[in-house]
């Protein structure tokens, strides 16, 4: 079982052609406020990021921001955040966020989200942390992702408990569940 007191959120400063992301994040972050689990984030007011990070807050949850000074008014840093983390670089943030949540979700998002969900994932795979992680998969956006890593099971790239290992959840209540029952992987196979 795992303790969830903090999630860590990957998600784009873009939102999507689709408002169906928006409603998505913001009843996600909602939910996690109203379940007593913190958000934490890369810290921006912009895109799905400041979304999910807006309506947790109207729920009266914690939030937590982690940016980097570089990116203070690229990603407009939220300034109304529980608590916003200033850092010097990419790699500070990131392993802040790692830090910091207990467990890492992607929501859709671009090429950062991408590589911060395989960062974490790959941690997770040589034993840096025993954490979950999970996509959000709303409106199937990481089906075609799933596709492409269970064409690498198939070839031999990635190991079938690997792949197990992912938590995938396309509703709030079933992602808190999916990573409060998650245990780390048995490397069996």
């Amino acid at each position: 079982m795992t303790d969830l007191h903090r999630i860590t959120v990957f998600t784009g400063g873009a939102s999507g052609h689709d408002l169906a992301y928006q409603q998505h994040v913001r009843t996600l972050g909602a939910e996690l406020a109203k379940g007593a689990i913190g958000l934490v984030y890369g810290g921006g007011k912009v895109g799905l990021m400041g979304q999910i990070a807006d309506a947790a807050l109207e729920a009266r949850g914690e939030v937590i921001g982690v940016i980097p000074d570089v990116l203070m008014e690229r990603e407009v840093a939220h300034r109304d955040l529980t608590y916003l983390e200033i850092v010097p670089d990419m790699h500070f943030r990131k392993a802040r966020l790692g830090e910091l949540g207990d467990a890492f979700v992607a929501l859709p998002g671009g090429m950062g989200t991408l590589e911060e969900l395989f960062e974490v994932w790959t941690w997770q795979y040589l034993g840096i942390h025993a954490k979950p992680v999970a996509l959000y998969n709303i409106k199937g956006f990481w089906n075609p992702l799933l596709t492409m890593i269970d064409h690498q099971v198939a070839e031999g790239f990635i190991a079938g408990w690997r792949r197990d290992a992912l938590v995938i959840a396309d509703t709030p209540g079933d992602l808190i569940t999916q990573l409060r029952a998650w245990r780390p992987p048995v490397q069996d196979r």
